[in-house]
């Protein structure tokens, strides 16, 4: 008989809406922090939450929402306490851009922008805990935010600084890096592209290498991806060096060091210095003013306006070609006593060092670009170890002369020998230090400019500061104010959360300061004593909210603390987090950062937020590009839904090919995964057999059941999805349908298509939800064939093939092999040596 009466075609839009309406009215993902599940049965996992953009989701954006989501109900089928929130980081420049076009407020568009975004992830069938939703624009959410700046402040964190930053005179405010385009006219905005220059502007710094050596080390506890822990340990880019003072040719012997007459310059290769052969400055370094000559001015002056116009990416770009100026002024280098020239070059930064190299041609790659473009010298001071003895070489009173007399072309004298090494090695034209490896080199070269105070060893790191403030409107308010002798309070913790006023105009003020600059009546702070203070008008970056939101998911409603500890223990560390690699250095560095000050605070119980993290790959355009407006391949996800359902845009994502991989999308794919979701619909019109279930499909339940685990707990849903498409090939050759085998099937395909397994299993009979129902066990017996393939070998080669019963006897595998008739044309009339068994695989007979 037919099970669930008259049975329809696949209607999966009836289908979903009934069960999210049923998942909804019964919380069925709602969970509270019991205390009956031990710690180990606890999974926090979370999805990197999206900005609300008024474009609502294209269809990469649920490839880690569902990858999270079958993993979340496998978990729950296991008996584990599942957190899965999610919430939108809603503060951010997009808005605040939108409501300057139309005068919407960007409240308004967010709230809007959000609710098309949860619309559109609940029918979905997102197995979200919704009642734990945090929307960072929130008063209630950014109230903490601002609670953390201030500790951050409080512990000597953050600071103020003149940063140089992007700003547009057309438009009257300060633009993100991503707002500005790189052009052969120099940088321009990209909204109307004007003309973009660079402004120091008064900036809220975080200090965030007070963290660096943790940040780094405490990499290595983490299960993240290996080339995302490398991405950060660049960006944080620690150095071991040597700091070495090279005087002016100005300072007088008897003159002590000081920053007016000499240059502090790092270098991680000391070992190299009676090779530097000239000096490079930052065009920023403040010394540049000081020591140019006034017949270098004007070209020195152009060149750092130039290079004012670059940003950082341009300027640390390797390929290149390397630009700079003669300041006319030379140092001495400490080791030779000769006069090297000072240059200034975009390639050096002055946030990285001391903003100042010496420069080694014969043993740096950049340097040696620069020297051939500008003919300085070189001179190799250091060998390969299977050279002939550094005995050969001249020493270093007879090495190059690199002095350059005043009023003479500094390009002059080059080197006609410009290759390369830049390895470690051992010394040669390096005076006492000649024959040194370069390690032992490196420790004595140190140790001499350290004995005679003109040196010493440094650990340095490329991490800057961050930079937090914006001159924006559509961000948190820093809670600070000025009085009007300069000094700075900060607002007490009782008065938070300081909100945004409620404006008609969200332009900037014209001079670089954010809109609020402009608004009297919130900048302006009447005291007791009758003076007045003002306001703080910077705001934060979008960073700041994403920085915290996992704990805020732990207790959102609270509304006397961050979260409560007892929650924040409960849950942490975050088990899972899954999102997309652009993230991989400064969203996750960020957090890692404050969480590490929250635990210094005793506010967090771990040191590291993440313990796992996954990077979902890029779902590209049909084309093969990347997805975008421009190209027109953007692919909305809401017809495909309305078209396919939810359950077949859901395993075609995953289906497409391995999670973490770069792949394109096919709508013609989304179509096959449709018609397999038919196929398992049409099962449901087949009656349940009496008749025992054959052992060939019984075998091939179990089989699938024990491979669509392994899948799962290794996020290898692609081949998980075909094992299940197997089975139903095999199901679908039955002419009845049985009943431990078909829920078996059901059970394995709700994580992956949440809504037609409901609907299959309330059709069987259950009267109860799937979602926590246990996962079932494969059984060991039917993991194992009956028979297998054994391959019959004469003197190694393969002369005959049999399926035999499995784990025979080695005397009855012989037998099998000699009575083979194949294997008796090859062995007749030849001695058997010996003859090599290896058990359920192969016999192998030596004759002669």
């Amino acid at each position: 008989m037919k099970i669930g009466g008259n049975l329809k075609g696949y209607n999966f839009l009836e289908i979903e809406q009934k069960w999210q309406r049923y998942w909804d009215t019964e919380k069925t993902f709602v969970v509270t922090e019991d205390p009956s599940f031990p710690p180990e049965k606890r999974k926090y996992i979370l999805d990197m939450f999206p900005y609300p953009s008024a474009a609502g989701l294209h269809v990469g954006h649920p490839e880690g929402y569902t990858a999270t989501d079958i993993y979340c109900r496998y978990l729950r089928m296991r008996g584990y306490n599942v957190l899965h929130p999610m919430g939108f980081d809603s503060f951010g420049l997009p808005a605040e851009n939108y409501a300057i076009q139309t005068g919407t407020h960007p409240s308004v568009s967010t709230t809007k922008n959000i609710d098309r975004f949860r619309k559109q992830i609940k029918r979905l069938g997102l197995s979200y805990d919704w009642s734990r939703e945090v929307s960072t624009h929130q008063p209630s959410y950014y109230k903490w935010t601002q609670w953390i700046f201030l500790q951050l402040y409080k512990q000597g964190l953050a600071y103020q600084e003149d940063i140089p930053v992007w700003f547009c005179q057309e438009l009257g405010t300060v633009l993100a890096n991503e707002e500005v385009l790189i052009t052969k006219n120099g940088p321009r905005s990209e909204r109307g592209n004007h003309p973009v220059v660079r402004k120091k502007l008064r900036q809220w710094m975080l200090r965030i290498t007070a963290y660096a050596e943790r940040l780094l080390s405490d990499l290595d506890t983490l299960d993240w991806p290996e080339s995302i822990k490398s991405m950060q340990r660049n960006w944080i880019g620690k150095s071991h060096g040597t700091e070495v003072v090279f005087a002016l040719t100005t300072k007088r012997p008897d003159e002590a060091y000081n920053k007016e007459n000499s240059i502090c310059v790092f270098t991680t290769r000391v070992d190299t210095i009676f090779g530097a052969s000239y000096l490079v400055l930052a065009p920023e370094h403040p010394l540049v003013s000081t020591i140019t000559k006034e017949s270098q001015t004007k070209e020195v002056t152009e060149y750092q306006k130039r290079a004012s116009l670059k940003s950082d990416l341009e300027r640390g770009d390797l390929s290149k070609q390397k630009t700079g100026v003669f300041t006319g002024s030379y140092a001495t280098n400490p080791l030779t006593n000769t006069d090297v020239p000072i240059w200034i070059s975009d390639y050096v930064m002055l946030g990285y060092g001391t903003g100042a190299i010496m420069a080694v041609p014969s043993h740096d790659t950049r340097d040696l670009a620069f020297a051939r473009t500008y003919k300085l010298p070189l001179c190799k001071v250091v060998e390969p170890y299977d050279t002939p003895e550094a005995s050969t070489h001249a020493s270093a009173s007879s090495s190059t002369d690199f002095s350059v007399n005043s009023g003479t072309d500094p390009s002059a004298n080059p080197s006609q020998e410009d290759t390369i090494f830049t390895g470690d090695g051992k010394l040669i034209n390096s005076g006492q230090f000649t024959g040194l490896s370069s390690a032992e080199a490196r420790k004595k070269i140190t140790q001499w400019l350290s004995d005679k105070a003109i040196g010493t060893h440094k650990v340095q790191y490329k991490l800057r500061d961050w930079i937090f403030s914006r001159q924006r409107y559509w961000g948190e308010p820093i809670p600070l104010y000025f009085l009007q002798d300069g000094s700075i309070v900060p607002l007490q913790e009782s008065d938070l959360p300081l909100t945004l006023p409620q404006v008609d105009s969200y332009r900037p003020a014209g001079t670089g300061e954010s809109p609020l600059a402009a608004i009297d009546s919130w900048k302006t702070i009447a005291l007791s004593n009758n003076e007045h203070a003002h306001r703080e008008t910077n705001t934060m970056p979008q960073w700041a909210g994403s920085c915290w939101y996992y704990l805020r998911y732990t207790d959102p409603h609270n509304a006397d603390l961050l979260a409560d500890q007892k929650n924040i223990a409960y849950w942490l560390p975050v088990d899972l987090y899954v999102g997309g690699a652009e993230h991989a250095v400064l969203h996750l560095l960020y957090a890692r950062f404050w969480h590490k000050v929250l635990y210094d605070l005793k506010i967090v119980p771990t040191s590291e937020p993440f313990l796992k993290l996954i990077n979902q790959g890029m779902i590209l355009g049909e084309d093969g590009n990347k997805m975008s407006k421009s190209l027109g391949n953007v692919v909305n996800p809401d017809e495909l839904l309305t078209t396919y359902g939810a359950d077949a845009f859901r395993m075609y994502e995953m289906f497409m090919g391995p999670l973490n991989q770069e792949k394109p999308w096919s709508t013609q794919g989304l179509k096959g995964l449709y018609r397999f979701l038919n196929k398992v619909w049409s099962l449901t019109e087949y009656a349940f057999s009496t008749e025992p279930c054959p052992t060939e499909v019984t075998k091939a339940t179990h089989k699938t059941l024990y491979k669509v685990t392994h899948d799962i707990e290794s996020f290898s849903y692609n081949t998980a999805i075909a094992h299940l498409m197997s089975l139903v090939t095999l199901l679908l050759k039955q002419t009845v349908r049985f009943r431990e085998e078909w829920e078996l099937f059901i059970l394995m395909l709700s994580p992956f298509a949440p809504h037609i397994a409901e609907e299959l299993w309330s059709l069987a009979g259950h009267t109860q939800s799937l979602a926590y129902h246990p996962w079932p066990q494969w059984k060991e017996s039917y993991l194992k064939d009956d028979d297998k393939e054994i391959v019959f070998q004469v003197n190694g080669k393969v002369r005959s093939k049999a399926r035999l019963a499995s784990d025979l006897p080695e005397s009855e595998l012989e037998a099998h092999a000699l009575a083979d008739k194949r294997i008796k044309t090859f062995i007749a009339d030849k001695a058997i040596k010996k003859i090599i068994v290896v058990k359920n695989k192969l016999v192998n007979i030596v004759a002669s």
